[in-house]
């Protein structure tokens, strides 16, 4: 592996027995995203770029309520302590769609919702374009005590005093339920010689950078803490299990690394016309128009030629100002950014081969569930000039252990 040590400009190499790829989600992306600006998935590029694939990456679960504008979260504890939402015409909507669960119901249902009031004008605001959530109701006491910290997110990011009035939000990415494919220890696998549980030796990766898939097509709240707790323990486990006393290192790549030297150089040198600042913003809202909530082929095939143009602009025409190796944040920003690119592609290629709907995929053209043909996960090769491959690998649908029965896969109404 090779590192970039931003404080004096040197670069490293790192020969380990094994490396663990916590690196995060992908959230980035996408142009309203609660995750912090970090969130550009480097790990998810690095597999990439390794020749791996990336498992699920069409399932992007969107939060209901991002506040419009920046994006930030407002927790569904809000919603939890009584908040509710309403349209443009101060209507409770969410009857109408979760009778019963109504402002409680599932990240996805709500966030669906959210966008058909919006799409069939009843949005609030100048442009009709967020909903507004109300905990004014709830007394200036009880806001105090309970959400503090969301009462403090409103008045800094909407200025908005929430015992007193709404707060506006918007459907944003939270979470990404895809990632590079690991087993129950962490450890990264493959498709090998038709085994599509090959284990990679020596690599490991856990969190959202990960796809162990325990959240199947649209992850719980709460769960991904859970996740990086269980899967982070096992992968140290496994690493303790597995290491040896006086093991040898592999004989270390000199093609990986002159190739990563090639990359860098690459971007570092450019002397094109467009700064990686609008290009990101192009796949941003790009990703935000045509990968979001619901999808449907047109609409996904014609995000994938736009993007395709994003990645052409940024072969051909990409300019980086500033060239020296010291805390240089525009080419390590533009280095985010190819990889950011990369995901993109792969998560568009792989939306649009999953012609059904699954928790955060929700396409148009192809309204319901289909166990029969797609119960699989769907696995996204990315070579260097560009061209991807998808393949698929089974579900694992058997528990390990005989305390806990078999539990079928089951449609979520409301």
């Amino acid at each position: 592996m090779l590192a970039w040590n931003m404080e004096d400009g040197t670069l490293h190499r790192f020969r380990a027995h094994r490396t663990v790829l916590a690196t995060g989600g992908y959230g980035r992306v996408y142009f309203s995203c609660t995750a912090a600006h970090s969130c550009t998935g480097d790990g998810n590029s690095m597999a990439l770029r390794a020749g791996l694939p990336l498992e699920d990456m069409e399932f992007t679960q969107f939060h209901p309520s991002g506040i419009y504008g920046s994006g930030c979260l407002i927790t569904e504890g809000a919603r939890g302590e009584g908040g509710y939402l309403t349209n443009s015409e101060g209507e409770r909507f969410m009857e109408r769609y979760a009778p019963s669960a109504k402002d409680l119901a599932g990240r996805d249902v709500v966030c669906r919702s959210m966008t058909m009031e919006i799409n069939e004008g009843r949005g609030c605001g100048p442009q009709k374009d967020y909903i507004e959530l109300h905990l004014e109701h709830l007394g200036a006491e009880l806001l105090h005590d309970r959400l503090p910290g969301i009462s403090e997110t409103a008045k800094i990011f909407a200025g908005v005093d929430v015992t007193r009035e709404p707060i506006p939000v918007l459907p944003t990415v939270h979470y990404n339920m895809g990632g590079v494919p690991t087993n129950l220890h962490g450890e990264v696998v493959t498709m090998r010689d038709g085994d599509p549980e090959a284990v990679v030796p020596g690599l490991m990766a856990i969190g959202e950078a990960a796809c162990v898939s325990v959240h199947g097509a649209n992850r719980l709240g709460s769960n991904s803490l859970l996740d990086i707790i269980v899967f982070g323990r096992a992968a140290a486990y496994r690493v303790v299990e597995t290491m040896r006393r006086g093991e040898s290192h592999a004989p270390a790549s000199e093609a990986a690394t002159e190739r990563a030297i090639a990359r860098l150089d690459r971007i570092r040198w450019s002397k094109g016309g467009t700064g990686a600042g609008a290009i990101r913003l192009a796949m941003q809202l790009i990703m935000q128009r045509h990968c979001a909530v619901f999808r449907d082929g047109p609409l996904l095939e014609e995000g994938l030629s736009k993007l395709d143009s994003a990645i052409e602009m940024m072969r051909t025409d990409l300019g980086v100002t500033d060239r020296s190796m010291i805390f240089n944040t525009d080419l390590a920003e533009t280095l985010e950014l190819d990889n950011m690119l990369a995901q993109a592609s792969v998560s568009l290629h792989s939306a649009i081969g999953r012609t059904e709907s699954r928790g955060a995929h929700a396409r148009g053209d192809f309204p319901n569930r289909d166990d029969e043909n797609w119960l699989k996960h769907t696995l996204c090769w990315l070579n260097d000039d560009g061209h991807v491959r998808l393949d698929y690998r089974p579900v694992h649908l058997q528990p390990l252990s005989n305390e806990v029965s078999t539990i079928p896969p089951k449609e979520r109404v409301y």
